[in-house]
C-alpha cells in the first residue's frame, strides 16, 4: 500500500477562537498551526487565511504574507490554497490565490452546497469550468472538493470536456451534505476514474472514523481545525499538529508509513523539489 498522504486543514473560513482559542487568524499563529502539523507528519498544508480579527478573505497580499510565513518554517512543505473562500464572496476573490507564483495545488469545488442554516456555497457549472481551465493555464493541479457523489460526476463531465486534467485528486468531504459512513465512504471511492487518488476529510465527530477508515482503504486524510476542533468529545485540540499526531500513530499501526512532502508530489504528480 503506497504512503499516506496527510492534509492538514489548519483554520477554514468559518470556525473562530470562540470554538477553539487555538484556531489561528494572524500570520504568525498560521504559521505556527502550519509548523505544528508539518512536524507532526502532514505533507499538504490545506490554506485558508484571516484577517487579524478572524474575518476570512482571500485577499492575494494575505495569502502571500501568510505562505511565506509558513515557508520559512517548512520549506518543503506542499500548500494548497483554497479557491473556495467563505459563502457569499465572488468568483474573482475566491480565485486571487491562485495568481501567486509557486502555487502548487488549489482547491476546485464541483458543486454548490447548503452549508447549513441559509447559507448557501454557490459553484454554478461555469464556475466549475473557469476555476478548473484558470487552473490549468497557471499549472496548478486542483483539488477536487466533492461533498455528494454528484460532485464526482460533475468532475468527470468536466475532465471529459478539457476543464479538469487526469489523472485527478479528490477530496471526499463527509458529513456535511453526504452521510460519512463506511457505505458512503466506499461509494465515493469506487465512483472515481481509475487511476485517481483520493483523500477523506470527516467534519466534526466524523473525522476521525473517516480517517481510519481511509487509512484502511489505501486512501489519504485530511484533518485539521477547519473540519474538526475537539481531540475528543468536550476536549478542544490543543493544535493542528496533536491531530495530525493521532493519525500518524494509527497509520503506522496499521502498517501505513507516512508520505514526506516530496513522496507526496510523487504520488499526485506535482513536480519533485
Amino acid at each position: 500500500m503506497e504512503k499516506l498522504i496527510i492534509t492538514a486543514a489548519i483554520c477554514g473560513a468559518e470556525v473562530t477562537k470562540e470554538h477553539n482559542p487555538a484556531v489561528p487568524y494572524t500570520v504568525e499563529e498560521i504559521a505556527r498551526e502550519a509548523e505544528s502539523a508539518c512536524r507532526a507528519g502532514a505533507s499538504i498544508i490545506h490554506l485558508h487565511v484571516r484577517e487579524d480579527d478572524g474575518t476570512p478573505t482571500q485577499d492575494k497580499a494575505r495569502f502571500q504574507a501568510c505562505i511565506d510565513a509558513i515557508r520559512e518554517r517548512c520549506p518543503d512543505v506542499i500548500i494548497q490554497p483554497s479557491t473556495g473562500g467563505a459563502v457569499g464572496m465572488t468568483d474573482l476573490e475566491r480565485l486571487q490565490p491562485t495568481e501567486i507564483e509557486g502555487t502548487e495545488m488549489a482547491t476546485l469545488d464541483c458543486g454548490t452546497l447548503n452549508f447549513g442554516g441559509d447559507e448557501i456555497f454557490i459553484n454554478s457549472e461555469n464556475t466549475i469550468k473557469n476555476f478548473g481551465r484558470i487552473m490549468i493555464e497557471r499549472g496548478i493541479k486542483p483539488e477536487i472538493e466533492v461533498f455528494d457523489k454528484g460532485m464526482i460526476d460533475y468532475a468527470i463531465r468536466f475532465a471529459k470536456q478539457g476543464f479538469i486534467e487526469k489523472p485527478m485528486h479528490f477530496d471526499f468531504v463527509l458529513g456535511v451534505q453526504m452521510a460519512a459512513t463506511a457505505r458512503d465512504l466506499v461509494y465515493m471511492v469506487e465512483s472515481i476514474p481509475e487511476g485517481s487518488t483520493w483523500t477523506v476529510a470527516g467534519v466534526g465527530r466524523h473525522e476521525l472514523p473517516m480517517a481510519v477508515m481511509g487509512i484502511a482503504m489505501g486512501g489519504h486524510v485530511r484533518v485539521g481545525f477547519e473540519d474538526n476542533v475537539y481531540y475528543e468529545k468536550g476536549v478542544p485540540a490543543e493544535s493542528n499538529g496533536q491531530l495530525v499526531e493521532r493519525i500518524v500513530r494509527i497509520a503506522k499501526e496499521m502498517g501505513r508509513a507516512i508520505a514526506t512532502p516530496n513522496e507526496a508530489r510523487e504520488i499526485l504528480g506535482l513536480e519533485v523539489k
